[in-house]
This record gives structure tokens, C-alpha cells and sequence, in this order.
């Protein structure tokens, strides 16, 4: 071993210091050229919607993507399977929570009565229920309390070049720098993971389909603009289909012998009155509207046998297709009757497991493979799946309760020797 003296090793040390200063700094993360390559791609489409060159080399500078967002394919990089919404991955006992239901409608009611000249604005010009939009907000952004996590330009970026759903997504962006071209501020453009903008959530090309100018200001604002927000998200339901004057569905108790939930099939529609002189009764005592009981209903079982029954009509598919999801209707469903003067579901959830995305795909495969299931493979329990599984549970002898559980998918694998 080799002793240095005090002097020594001091001047040891300032050279050691000076050698450190003087290394090249690790170089940072280069970005990616092919994404920047394909932003620049953009510009003649933007072009066409009347988006200037200044706002479009604005809204692409310095803009990376976000490779934390779900439902991204991303090469060389093992592909997890997809988050989802919490109307996919939650069970209807976890999703529509009670205590929340009862919040938001509360909140809901006061918001009414401080807009209620507005709100009747709305119902007269487009037909749907102030309780409606009211419970839509409520859903989407906590009535304008939630704060968007993400930058829309980023989201719609990341998504168009490597998500799922890239051409959708594409152009999803073109209109978010329309929106920027036609004065929004990119501070106002949180989005959700999958793009959604403003108080009552609307993709950047439905504002422009839907947007209304309500307040009279000129401006389509659904980011700042209560009444925009609010008429817009009426007007998406009425271009949608919305029929005024009726109701969305009714929980019902189900007849008290012989009920069989493979009956609760989307294609077998038949008047609500005939539902209700085949023994459903609608719950809470509640007398069904004149104007609903020659309206074609089904029936929704969302958690199987496991919770509440509904005779669902015309309007539960406009909600549906604001957004895709049987809970996400029931959600706002619940909270517009709430409003409205309504109580909660009289029939509980039992808490089920939900399986994973990936058990519920091979599931659906399975089922498709036996000539049970026709759909799309989405690991997702929607309606259709619970229906191919009854149909199943039925033909195997098992627990018919049109649920996906473990226990049926270990059948399905013990029957297939595998």
C-alpha cells in the first residue's frame, strides 16, 4: 500500500475534480425522429381544416409521447394487456358505489336549482332532461371538480402513433390543433387518458359535431362554459336519438318462479307492457310512464343473478352511445332519477370477482369456438358474453347465474382436456 501525505493526496483530489469537470456530460435522451417525422406528416391534413402553419408548428413543438398511457403498442417492448376504463375492469358493485351515486346526485340538485333557467333552456330546445346532462357532468368530471390529467395534444399524439386505435386517433388530433387554431388555450386542453376534453368529456371532432354556443358569447367553450357544456352533451343525445317524454329503463323484481337469465338477451325485445304482465315489477312501487309501456324493452342483468334487473328502452342506448358501457349507464341513469327525485337501486350488488382481461378473451374464444358467442373478443363481461355463458352453464348442467367466473372458465379448460 502506498501512502500519500495530506499535500499529496489534496492535490490528488482537485485533479480527480478538474478530470470530472472536464468529462463530456451523458448525452440526454435523443428523441424519437420517426415520431417526430410523423408529426411533421401532419401538416397537410391540418392544413385542410384551416389550421395555420404557426399554430401547427406550435402545437407539435417539443411534444414527445407519453409511453405511461394504457393500450399502447409499442415495439420492442413487451405488450401488457390493456387498462381500460373503470367501466371495463370494475365490477358493478365497485363501480356504481353507493355513497358516491348519492353525492353527486346531492350536488346534482343544488347545481339545478343555480341553473335551472339554463337547464330549461336546454330541455326545451333539445328534449332531454336537465337530470340527465346534470348526472352526464356529474359522471364525467365530478360537475368540473376533477382536473384532467393529461396534455389533449400529448394523449391524441401518443395514441395516434402507437396506440390501438391510430386512424381514429389521428384525426382526433388534427381537430385538437383546429381547436387551437380557433382560439382554445392549450393550459384549457386536459384530457383523459384516451383524449376526452371539457366538463362534460367530448373527443376534440365532436365538439365541432355537437358543440353548442348556448350562452351567446360566440364561442363553442365546453372547457369554461356551463351552459355549452351542458346544451352540447344534449345536443350529442339528441343527434343521437334521444326520444323525449321517456324514460331510459326501470329496475324491476323478477317473477317469482321459473326465471331463467339466459332471457336476458338484447335481441329479445317485446313492449314493456308485456314484460310487466309477465310478472316484472318495476321497483320501489314506481308506475311506469304512459308513454313507455308500448316502448320495445330487453332485459339487463349487468352483474348476472348477482344484483339488479332492469327492462331497458331506447333511450339506455343513446346514453350507451355517449359513452360504451352498460355501468356507465346505470351510473348516470341512477344519478339522473336521483335527481330527478328518485332513490337508489332496491336491489344490492353482491361483490363477484371480475376476471382478469386476459381469462375473459379466452373465455370469449372458447364460447365462439362452441358456436355460443358471435362477438367481438374484448375480455370484456358484456352483455353478450353473460348471454354465450348462460347458454353454456345451461348446456353443461352448472350454476346458471350468467356470470364469467373462475370456476366456469376451469370447466370450459377440464372439458377442452386443457
Amino acid at each position: 500500500m502506498i501512502l500519500l501525505s495530506a499535500g499529496r493526496r489534496a492535490v490528488v483530489a482537485l485533479a480527480t475534480l478538474v478530470m470530472l469537470a472536464l468529462a463530456p456530460a451523458p448525452l440526454a435522451a435523443a428523441p424519437d425522429a420517426a415520431f417526430q417525422q410523423w408529426l411533421q406528416g401532419l401538416w397537410p391534413d391540418a392544413q385542410k381544416l384551416g389550421v395555420l402553419r404557426a399554430t401547427f408548428d406550435q402545437a407539435i413543438r417539443g411534444l414527445e409521447p407519453d409511453l405511461s398511457l394504457p393500450d399502447l403498442v409499442i415495439p420492442g417492448r413487451a405488450q401488457a394487456p390493456p387498462r381500460g376504463q373503470a367501466e371495463f375492469v370494475q365490477t358493478p358493485a365497485e363501480y356504481l358505489r353507493e355513497k358516491n351515486l348519492a353525492n353527486l346526485a346531492a350536488t346534482g340538485r343544488k347545481l339545478y336549482e343555480q341553473h335551472r333557467a339554463t337547464l330549461q333552456g336546454i330541455e326545451e330546445r333539445f328534449g332531454v332532461p336537465a337530470s340527465v346532462v346534470l348526472a352526464i357532468w356529474g359522471r364525467e368530471t365530478a360537475f368540473g371538480s376533477y382536473k384532467l390529467p393529461h396534455d389533449a395534444m400529448r394523449v391524441l399524439a401518443t395514441q395516434a402513433y402507437y396506440g390501438r386505435r391510430k386512424d381514429m386517433f389521428r384525426t382526433e388530433l388534427l381537430y385538437a390543433m383546429k381547436m387551437l387554431q380557433d382560439g382554445i388555450p392549450r393550459a384549457d386542453m386536459r384530457a383523459s387518458w384516451g383524449g376526452a376534453v371539457g366538463l362534460t368529456q367530448f373527443l376534440p371532432s365532436e365538439v365541432y359535431k355537437h358543440g353548442v354556443d348556448f350562452d351567446g358569447d360566440g364561442k363553442r367553450d365546453i372547457f369554461r362554459s356551463v351552459p355549452d357544456a351542458l346544451a352540447s352533451a344534449a345536443q350529442q343525445l339528441h343527434a343521437k336519438g334521444w326520444q323525449p317524454g321517456k324514460h331510459w329503463a326501470y329496475e324491476v323484481k323478477l317473477p317469482a318462479r321459473g326465471f331463467d337469465c339466459t332471457i336476458a338477451d338484447p335481441d329479445n325485445l317485446k313492449p314493456l307492457r308485456d314484460w310487466l304482465a309477465a310478472g316484472y315489477v318495476p321497483a320501489g312501487g314506481r308506475r311506469p310512464a304512459a308513454a313507455d309501456l308500448n316502448e320495445p324493452a330487453s332485459l339487463l342483468q349487468p352483474a348476472g343473478t348477482h344484483g339488479p334487473s332492469f327492462l331497458i328502452m331506447k333511450n339506455y342506448y343513446v346514453i350507451k352511445d355517449y359513452n360504451f358501457s352498460d355501468l356507465y349507464v346505470l351510473f348516470v341513469g341512477n344519478v339522473s332519477d336521483r335527481i330527478a327525485g328518485g332513490g337508489s337501486f332496491e336491489r344490492g350488488w353482491d361483490p363477484v370477482v371480475q376476471l382478469r382481461t386476459a381469462d375473459l378473451e379466452e373465455m370469449q374464444k372458447r364460447l365462439e369456438a362452441l358456436g355460443l358467442y358471435r362477438d367481438k373478443i374484448d375480455g370484456k363481461a358484456g352483455m353478450r358474453t353473460r348471454l354465450a355463458l348462460g347458454a353454456y352453464e345451461k348446456a353443461n348442467g352448472l350454476p346458471l347465474d350468467c356470470w364469467p367466473d373462475a370456476s366456469v372458465l376451469d370447466h370450459m379448460r377440464a372439458r377442452a382436456g386443457r
